[in-house]
């Protein structure tokens, strides 16, 4: 049985593998919005948990791990509706950084990031809207992947934002993650060529705090080893603000639409800013939804005309390391929105993008990452393994 010294599990619950492949031996857990048999997922309230019956039974994606030979071993804590960044669940509490015990986890697949850096298992499954997998993978200091949209199975999955989510993963190491990749990218086949031109949007770089894009911009230079070209570029026109509040608010109506009919029956109790951020979300005007989406698509045609077949975007995963816990709610909300500067660029795009820990000088993780053009998940997974580790 798993001890759980980190907080990380919501529920500990062992299945056997049901098959023999290139998972054997090795364990994984999953955020508590997937289905298990005879589990009710809380969603990181327990309002959800009162009104919701158990699955009958489990997400397709927990057994095609299982058949790899994978032992499925819980369910881990979630932020409230996944409806945040942070990690601090107000009702369960805060999985403990396994890096940094005084800082955020970061949210809301923490408790998965948590359970992988604490190498409580091998490996953790999570969902990715707004950063979900990506920001705590970066603050944990695991590798993250936020697919392709669309291209992993989201049944049996609890929804936040249909047109955003995904479901991602994290390990402690680029070879794991890639041959995850194998097993969930099946129908993309394999793609070991290289990436050509490394593309670092001047935007992104903007809003790094000085000391992690030292580090990070270091770390890149063995990226650049493996490829032709470096470039600076401007990637948008009137900066990432405009593409956060863009994403902000598609993803602000599509939370309402899928969860308002049942905060407003059941009245939930939410924590101290997620009940802020749905009353915000109720407010939004549906009629934005469509010249919102036109927006997103030009982003979409705009940054897939700029990658190409051959090119990769090199950006922070976040402004810096993991926030201390327990900020006052407003200096979080801050951070929050810089944060989603970052992470909208593959939000809007729909393009994989992996986090890659990297470690600064004081020993606190920051996360480098890499987005490619739609359907390179492959791809980008074999270009993440060939540096394993580069900071």
């Amino acid at each position: 049985m798993v001890k759980d010294e980190w907080n990380a599990f919501m529920r500990v619950m062992k299945i056997p593998p049901k098959g023999s492949g290139i998972l054997n031996g090795l364990t994984f857990a999953v955020k508590d919005v997937f289905e298990v048999e005879n589990h009710t997922n809380t969603a990181g309230n327990p309002d959800w948990l009162r009104t919701h019956r158990a699955a009958g039974k489990t997400a397709p994606i927990i057994d095609t791990l299982l058949k790899q030979g994978a032992t499925f071993q819980g369910v881990t804590h979630t932020d409230e509706l996944m409806y945040s960044l942070n990690g601090e669940n107000f009702h369960y509490g805060t999985p403990v950084n396994p890096k940094a015990n005084n800082r955020i986890p970061g949210g809301s697949s923490s408790g998965s990031a948590v359970c992988v850096a604490a190498g409580l298992t091998d490996f953790a499954i999570g969902t990715d809207t707004g950063g979900s997998v990506r920001i705590p993978s970066a603050y944990c200091g695991v590798f993250g992947i936020r697919p392709t949209h669309g291209i992993v199975s989201v049944e049996g999955v609890i929804p936040l934002a249909k047109s955003f989510d995904t479901v991602g993963w994290m390990t402690r190491d680029a070879e794991l993650l890639l041959r995850i990749g194998k097993i969930l990218f099946a129908q993309i086949g394999e793609d070991e060529q290289s990436f050509r031109h490394l593309y670092f949007p001047k935007e992104a770089w903007e809003l790094v705090d000085s000391e992690a894009k030292m580090t990070l911009l270091k770390a890149t230079d063995k990226l650049a080893e493996r490829t032709e070209t470096k470039q600076l570029v401007d990637i948008t026109s009137q900066g990432l603000s405009d593409w956060a509040e863009i994403f902000r608010i598609i993803q602000g109506i599509e939370i309402w639409q899928e969860h308002g009919e049942w905060i407003q029956k059941e009245n939930p109790v939410f924590g101290p800013g997620i009940a802020e951020r749905f009353r915000w979300a109720a407010s939004l005007n549906r009629k934005e939804l469509k010249p919102k989406n036109k927006l997103k698509m030009k982003i979409r045609e705009h940054l897939s005309e700029l990658l190409g077949d051959d090119g990769v975007l090199v950006i922070p995963t976040a402004p810096g390391e993991a926030p201390l816990r327990n900020l006052p709610v407003e200096s979080m909300e801050q951070y929050r929105s810089k944060v989603m500067k970052l992470t909208c660029i593959a939000g809007l795009t729909g393009f994989p993008q992996v986090t890659i820990p990297v470690m600064k000088e004081n020993g606190l993780p920051v996360g480098l990452s890499v987005i490619a053009n739609a359907g390179q998940d492959l791809r980008l997974l074999n270009f993440v393994n060939q540096f394993r580790q580069i900071g």
